[in-house]
This record gives C-alpha cells, structure tokens and sequence, in this order.
C-alpha cells in the first residue's frame, strides 16, 4: 500500500484494545509483568545485554524506555521517511541536541551548514563550542572543493564525527547539494578510516518532497511540531534512520529523557492520517502566492526552491532532490526593517507568529526573531536581511490569502 493509506492504520491491532478504531492514549507511567522472568527478559534486551530472538517482541516496560502511543507513532514515521526505525521526542531541539550529543565528544569536530535555525545554531555555537566540540561551517553556495579546502584548513579532518545540513534551509531556502555531503564524507571516511554520521533537518520538505536517505544521508531530523503535526497545538521531534543508529539515539534519550508523552504521541499520530493531504494541498497554495508576489512592486527578492530566478547551480540541486517546492516562502519587501514591519503588523487573515507548517499561515521576521541571536555578520552574509519575510503557507483558500498580502504590502 502507498504510505498515505499506511498512517490509518500501520503498527495498531484493534484486538489489543477492546476493538476501538483508532488506538487509545495509553496514560502510564508504567506496565505490569505477568510474571518476575518476563520482566527479567523484557530489561535484558532493554539494556542490550541480550538481542531479540526472531520472533520475540520487546514487550512493554516503563514509559521512558517504550509505550503503545509512541510505538505506533515511530512505526508510522520510519514508513513515511523510508527508513528502518524512528524515534521521537518531546521537542525538535530535543531531537537535534540528543543526535548530536549520541555522537560527538569534547575533542570531535562537527561540519555544519550554514545557515540553520536559530536554535539549532544557538546549540552548536554556545553549547557544544563550549564544551569542546570543534565547529567547522560552510555556506549554502560553497562546492565541493571549497569545503575540503575548509576541512584542511582547519586540520580538523582526523577529529571529523558528523557532517550537519539543513536543506532548505531557515529561513532563506537555500538547498545544500546532499550529493556533495555524501561525497565529502566518503572522501574522509577513507582518508581517516573514521566512521563519520551525516545528518540532514528535513523539517521543511520531508517526508513528501525530499528525501535525504535515498542520496546516504544516516539520519534525518525534524521539528515534528511543524508539516508532521500540523495544527499548531503540539511540540515534538523525530529523527529517522536505520536500526543500528536509531538505536544508538534512543539509548541516549532513555537517559536524558526527552521522549515523546503518550498523548503528544497520539495527536501526532492523529496528524499523520491527513498529512498528505495538509502538504500538497498547502503546496498548491505556495505556488499561486509566490506567482503573486513576484508581480508586486513592494516585494525585491523572492527565495523558493524551485523558483526561476534561482542561480544555476541552486536550481540543478533541486531538480536532483526535490520534488517540490513545499510551503515555505521567503521574500525581502523594500524599505528593510521598517518596511517588514509595516507589512507584519498590517496582515489580517495571516498571524504574525513563529513556528511553521501548520493550517494556518503564518509569517515573522527572522532578523529579529527566530535568528535574533545569529550575529549579524553572519546574517548579513548569508541573506538574513532586516528586510525579510519567512512565510508558511497554510490550507486556507489561496486568493484570500493573497488578498491578504497584497493589502499588506501595499501598506508600506
């Protein structure tokens, strides 16, 4: 079956729960053994002290280490992302800061895009940095060569333990070419003949209009709160990958405790059933908006993947991974930060407010907001201008969403 008829029902048995048809919130914080050998077994394979047999199940145990609810839920997401396994989180950063800490130490060095979410940079920079880990960051727009000529610089190649991309990324959609991280990690793979894991955010095109796995990727992240929810009432992370890896992330994370609750894990499932329909139909939207602004004399730069002023080369990366531009829109309006906020506090049907992905539309600033803490030379030279508009696309009818901008941006 295709992967949208999968989310009504994959990895539930209604025999397991008085025949009710959507799986019900199992709020516990712990489960009962039939008997003292069972838990024994269940705290062997818990631990990795012993392996599962091939037709054992690692039975439930305590809801920091496994629930229904979560299960379910990251059943469902490996079957989306096309990955072996999954695990979920209490939040996006939760999800981020958990794979980096599985596998990077003081002494390690970590190869970073540039640019990437605000909290995401926040993290690195005024975390990790500080404990030890050694930062190396390429642009968007450096190619292959430049980035090993970075690496070898910075005489970082033998510590090298994870290469980091966001694509697109937040909040200029610029796209970093996943056949260049895989070629970059390879290169010192047999260099160093050191294991080295690539990650990639696919919070805003994943996991209909990208896939990163396919191109060797090992793990993909996400802000669960934004396109896999949707409703703007749930904050939650996922990472997705293979088994062997996975696993590594979910033991950390039974010890730092960041998994997923059982009923943020239930509404999320929820929001996979209807995530297809969400993300093409708010795709559909994107393209009619940003064919409208690109004719308003108060909007200068537009950024979407796929768009036809797109240089060369950012156009050749999408047409090699993208299917789709998805819902995230950027564009820089006349008269900087003045003229962004005109436009921000002159919107009606659309809320000025952070986050993205959900039904409704939302737009902010990220200069001052979600990247307020990126020093400014940074932004400057990577586009985060004081005069651009991140913009989510919701489901709500596209000429009134339009209309909407247009009042707006003739405001300033």
């Amino acid at each position: 079956m295709k992967k949208e008829s999968h989310m009504m029902s994959y990895g539930y048995n209604p025999d397991w729960s008085e025949g009710s048809v959507k799986p019900p919130i199992f709020q516990t914080s712990t489960f009962v053994f039939k008997n003292a050998a069972e838990g024994k077994r269940f705290f062997e394979v818990a631990y990795a002290k012993s392996k599962l047999k091939k037709s054992e199940q690692l039975g439930l145990i305590y809801s920091r280490l496994n629930n229904p609810n979560m299960q379910i839920l990251e059943e469902r997401l490996a079957i989306l992302e096309g990955s072996e396994s999954a695990a979920a989180f209490v939040s996006g950063m939760s999800a981020i800061s958990t794979v980096m800490l599985a596998f990077l130490k003081p002494g390690d060095a970590l190869l970073i895009s540039n640019p990437t979410y605000g909290g995401t940079h926040t993290f690195v920079y005024n975390y990790l940095k500080e404990i030890g880990v050694n930062i190396i960051s390429f642009d968007f727009d450096d190619k292959y060569d430049n980035v090993m000529k970075k690496l070898n610089h910075s005489k970082m190649e033998n510590k090298l333990k994870m290469i980091y991309v966001e694509t697109p990324a937040n909040p200029t959609n610029t796209l970093i070419d996943l056949n260049m991280v895989e070629k970059i990690k390879k290169t010192i793979q047999d260099k160093t003949g050191l294991e080295i894991i690539s990650v990639c955010d696919n919070t805003y095109l994943g996991p209909i209009w990208q896939s990163p796995l396919d191109f060797g990727i090992d793990l993909t992240c996400y802000s669960a709160t934004k396109f896999l929810n949707g409703h703007s009432d749930v904050i939650a992370g996922a990472v997705m990958g293979s088994k062997s890896v996975i696993s590594q992330v979910k033991y950390l994370r039974t010890f730092l405790g960041g998994m997923i609750a059982p009923y943020t894990a239930w509404l999320l499932t929820r929001s996979l059933e209807t995530l297809h329909v969400r993300m093409n139909y708010q795709a559909e939207n994107s393209v009619k908006i940003v064919n409208f602004l690109k004719t308003h004399k108060n909007v200068d730069e537009i950024y979407y993947p796929g768009y036809e002023n797109m240089n060369q080369s950012q156009k050749e990366i999408y047409k090699s991974q993208c299917s789709h531009g998805g819902a995230m829109i950027a564009f820089t309006v006349i008269g900087n930060e003045k003229g962004a906020f005109k436009f921000l506090d002159s919107l009606k049907l659309i809320k000025l407010a952070v986050s993205l992905g959900s039904n409704e539309s939302l737009a902010q600033h990220p200069y001052s907001m979600t990247h307020s803490d990126v020093p400014e030379d940074v932004k400057d030279s990577i586009g985060i201008t004081d005069g651009l508009i991140r913009l989510s696309i919701g489901i709500e009818y596209a000429d009134d969403i339009i209309n909407d901008l247009k009042q707006a941006l003739n405001k300033i």
